[in-house]
């Protein structure tokens, strides 16, 4: 076989991140019912995949996970997920066409373990690439579905709704949760000059080490199980998103950066270890510098990133976020930009 074999297909898809997630939590099995406004951002999760006829000689997949530095090849889908879990189990979700060999890259600038549902990115970027290969076409819902059905079902992962949506559907969403997991996605259409000034505003903190679930998040949902669907802490979470709403209807950043510190008191109220000693220092900073508002974003806890919303003075903002890097160390600032889109699939020229 010739590493220059041509391929049949080139298919490309990329997926947005999601940060500031105004009402997180309420998006789950135990809240049941609850709203979430978050914001979709580029860097985007990545998927190339070359599609060529099968042989006996190629592996019915080669997987290039380029953050990982790792490729690998799965002579069967399906059976233990033992490398790339997430990646295993969209394959087996999806399916291979028997008469196919793919060779698949991914890649996303987004530290893994940012909390800002990364993971999600690339398992939507990755079944919208695999939907091309069948006739039909999922919808942004369904895309969002079957990823969320992926993590729940196969994997059995503690895992809301919010972050597959998110990035299905990009933009600025109020996504409304009637009965987990079943939710109505509504865009926010906001003038332009409110998303300039938003994407001019906005920074992300990475705080340096990758958010993981720990024992602070089984305690949390062990609380919230027995307290049930309509405990107050869920109620203020609830309140957060419209809040956000109604301020980036307005261009109101003030409002919105009250909205943020509120919905972060709240996450904190539900186990002070979710605002960790780290986000708690970049916190500090930014107010220093006049920040207007922060969301510690995700489910909190250890690791993660901090969404900050800077003052109107863009030299202040930036001087802030030096200092940030300064004095926390190990942090990173991540560029994001609004990604007004969500899953885009194309096919690529072989040449």
């Amino acid at each position: 076989m010739s590493n220059n074999e041509q391929p049949l297909r080139i298919i490309s898809s990329v997926a947005p991140i999601r940060i500031a997630d105004f009402g997180g939590w309420t998006d789950t099995w135990f809240a049941k019912f609850g709203k979430v406004l978050n914001i979709a951002v580029y860097p985007y999760a990545q998927v190339q995949m070359r599609v060529f006829a099968r042989s006996d000689e190629r592996p019915s997949v080669t997987i290039f996970a380029e953050n990982y530095g790792e490729r690998y090849t799965l002579d069967a889908v399906g059976g233990a997920y033992d490398r790339h879990p997430l990646l295993e189990a969209a394959l087996d979700f999806m399916g291979v066409p028997h008469d196919l060999a793919l060779e698949i890259d991914i890649f996303s600038e987004a530290p893994a373990g940012a909390s800002t549902g990364t993971s999600a990115a690339v398992s939507v970027a990755l079944i919208g690439a695999l939907d091309l290969l069948k006739p039909g076409r999922l919808t942004p819902h369904e895309v969002a579905r079957a990823a969320h059905r992926i993590e729940t079902e196969l994997l059995h992962q503690q895992c809301g709704v919010q972050d597959q949506l998110a990035s299905a559907y990009g933009g600025i969403n109020l996504i409304e949760i009637l009965e987990y997991p079943h939710a109505v996605v509504s865009p926010l259409r906001l003038s332009q000059a409110i998303e300039w000034e938003l994407e001019e505003r906005l920074s992300l903190v990475f705080l340096g080490q990758a958010h993981s679930s720990s024992k602070v998040h089984e305690l949390v949902i062990a609380e919230l199980e027995d307290a049930g669907p309509d405990a107050e802490k869920l109620r203020v979470l609830r309140r957060t998103p419209l809040r956000a709403r109604d301020a980036l209807f307005a261009g109101d950043f003030a409002a919105l950066g009250r909205a943020m510190i509120e919905n972060t008191e709240a996450q904190a109220n539900l186990h002070p270890d979710l605002v960790s000693p780290r986000h708690q220092a970049v916190i500090e900073v930014a107010k220093r510098f006049g920040a207007l508002g922060w969301k510690v974003n995700g489910a909190g806890g250890d690791g993660g990133s901090v969404t900050i919303l800077g003052g109107p003075k863009a030299s202040r903002n930036r001087e802030m976020l030096r200092a940030v890097t300064v004095e926390v160390p190990g942090t990173q600032t991540i560029p994001i930009y609004l990604s007004p889109l969500g899953l885009r699939v194309w096919e690529s020229p072989l040449e």
